[in-house]
């Protein structure tokens, strides 16, 4: 060893190769972060109608919706940053934290605007329990080896996939539990899986400290980043009631045009302490990959967002059974994780699958878009379970060519802006295709009725004093005595307590703005496909990114030393 090399410098031969049971053990503690953000998730599309009806503004879901995403997108990369910089621990933990803080604050909202704000809180916390924990297992297991742990991760998904439908329908449906509004433990029970976290997380969670090196915190970066996509998600969310061409709306586009000009310019100035360092883009397999990620986060999170409803409105169910209803596709994303991972284990092969993936998107969303009120559970179950497949295929695999393709000391910043990008993409899509959703739901409801009208099954039940005369029925008759628009659907439930032949336009109404949302969603993903020729096959790397960054100090800071340990056979330059 040179007598002048730092003593912070690990030895050469130092080296970090958990045990089999030493990463069980950690995976476990990642999973419990991982499940609050997924369980949470499936909970509240599962009950979001019944808390939309309770607070008087099931059209102002999309804020419900969009806070948490804005928040947890622009928080996304932050994290990535900062864990690089002061370690995945303690931002991991901080992450938990604040995500019990917004739960707290979702469980005593008395508006959906009020219940908004407290997404945006806990988004702030969402944004890390995802990322990190993926950036975790980058550091843990070379890429090769993270394709066999994946099952774990999808352990998770799975289990709340099954437990959120459930969870949150149970909630959702009963008036009170302990004498607070049923609704309201959806986000309270968040607390003690929540606590249970953060006691595992800091027991097990025990990761070599990263090298001392000073790095600034690109704060501009994050203070233009919001600026720029706070407006236009805004407009996107407004734009149906402010006119798109409205000057609120066109003060909107400016400021997130300014925004984002701002946001590339702090980068620029940064360098390599970019919140987004731009010089990853210059690597092919992250361009494209952040590419097909924002398309597929577009394509994918708008379709799921209006599926729920459709369940739910269209063909009458429950929160719990529309959850349940779509099982098949979980299962679907399940089953070809596990085809993906297990592949990719094997041959180190893994541009295929996302090919595959955005062809499989493409087309469930396509069939989803063709389903009816009529239409029998076979038909949602199989349809959806393509668009399941397609996710499947799509998610860890882009994750893995990131991480493989990137210099181990950008391990965290390349992870979370990834996903980033996938997020960027569900938040935008989520209010374009909400404000679709409910800007020509009031149109095809209106035209249903003009063609129901015309109907026999539609003039007896108008014939009928019974019908006539029942409270439930007032909104349609009412509308159809005084020739005024459809009721609001800010409260839907009304639709369940109609006549079934009165209720049948609010249900085509929906179907049809439904088909259109699925429809547009179809197209905007068949733009990933070709995107996914596009990217480039790395051989996988055979080492972890902590050692390859331990490997990189002693290099650095020893003269003399030897060379790193040895990696798998073509492993990229820089690796």
């Amino acid at each position: 060893m040179s007598p002048d090399a730092p003593s912070s410098a690990p030895p050469q031969s130092a080296t970090f190769a958990p045990t089999h049971r030493q990463i069980l053990t950690i995976l476990g503690g990642l999973m419990m972060g991982m499940f609050l953000a997924a369980l949470d998730q499936t909970i509240v599309a599962t009950a979001i109608r019944t808390i939309g009806d309770d607070l008087q503004g099931l059209s102002l879901q999309a804020w419900v919706t969009t806070a948490y995403l804005i928040t947890s997108t622009i928080a996304t990369p932050l994290y990535g940053k900062l864990s690089d910089i002061y370690g995945r621990k303690p931002l991991y933990l901080a992450a938990i934290v604040l995500f019990l803080i917004g739960s707290l604050l979702c469980g005593t909202a008395t508006s959906m605007y009020q219940l908004a704000a407290y997404r945006a809180v806990q988004g702030l916390g969402g944004g890390g329990l995802m990322s990190l924990a993926i950036t975790i297992l980058g550091d843990l297991l070379s890429p090769r080896e993270r394709a066999k742990y994946q099952a774990y991760f999808l352990a998770v998904f799975g289990t709340s996939s099954v437990l959120g439908p459930i969870i949150g329908g149970f909630l959702a449906g009963a008036d009170t539990v302990l004498g607070i509004t049923g609704w309201r433990w959806i986000f309270l029970v968040n607390v003690p899986f929540g606590i249970l976290g953060l006691v595992v997380i800091t027991r097990v969670l025990h990761l070599p400290p990263l090298a001392k090196v000073f790095h600034r915190i690109d704060w501009p970066g994050g203070l233009a980043l919001a600026g720029g996509l706070v407006p236009l998600l805004l407009v996107a969310e407004q734009g149906r009631e402010w006119g798109w061409g409205s000057p609120v709306a066109l003060t909107c586009y400016a400021l997130g045009v300014v925004g984002i000009v701002a946001f590339l310019l702090a980068e620029r100035r940064a360098g390599d302490d970019a919140l987004l360092p731009l010089h990853l883009f210059r690597n092919r397999t992250f361009g494209v990959s952040a590419l097909i990620n924002l398309v597929i986060g577009m394509g994918m999170f708008g379709g799921l967002a209006t599926l729920p409803l459709y369940l739910q409105i269209a063909k009458g169910m429950s929160p719990t059974a529309a959850g349940l209803a779509l099982l098949p596709l979980t299962l679907g994303i399940m089953t070809t994780s596990v085809v993906s991972g297990q592949t990719v284990a094997r041959t180190g092969r893994y541009r295929i699958f996302p090919i595959l993936g955005t062809v499989c998107l493409a087309l469930g969303a396509l069939l989803m878009s063709q389903l009816a009120p009529d239409s029998s559970m076979v038909e949602v179950a199989w349809r959806s379970a393509i668009f399941g497949f397609g996710l499947g295929f799509c998610f860890q695999p882009l994750v893995l060519a990131v991480q493989n393709a990137v210099p181990p000391k950008d391990m965290g910043v390349a992870t979370s802006s990834s996903l980033f990008f996938r997020q960027m993409g569900g938040t935008l899509g989520t209010a374009v295709f909400l404000s679709i959703l409910f800007s020509t739901v009031a149109g095809n409801i209106r035209d249903a009725f003009t063609a129901a009208s015309r109907t026999p099954a539609f003039q007896d039940a108008l014939a009928d004093p019974a019908v006539v005369e029942d409270p439930a029925n007032a909104p349609v008759v009412g509308m159809l005595q005084g020739g005024g628009e459809p009721p609001s659907l800010d409260d839907s439930s009304f639709i369940d307590a109609m006549d079934p032949r009165l209720a049948a336009p609010f249900l085509d109404g929906f179907e049809q703005s439904t088909s259109l949302v699925l429809l547009i969603a179809a197209a905007i993903i068949a733009v990933s496909i070709a995107l996914a020729f596009l990217l480039p096959e790395i051989p996988l790397r055979q080492v972890s990114g902590i050692q390859s960054r331990m490997d990189a100090a002693a290099a650095v800071g020893h003269d003399d030393a030897p060379a790193p340990a040895p990696r798998g056979p073509g492993t990229p330059p820089g690796a």
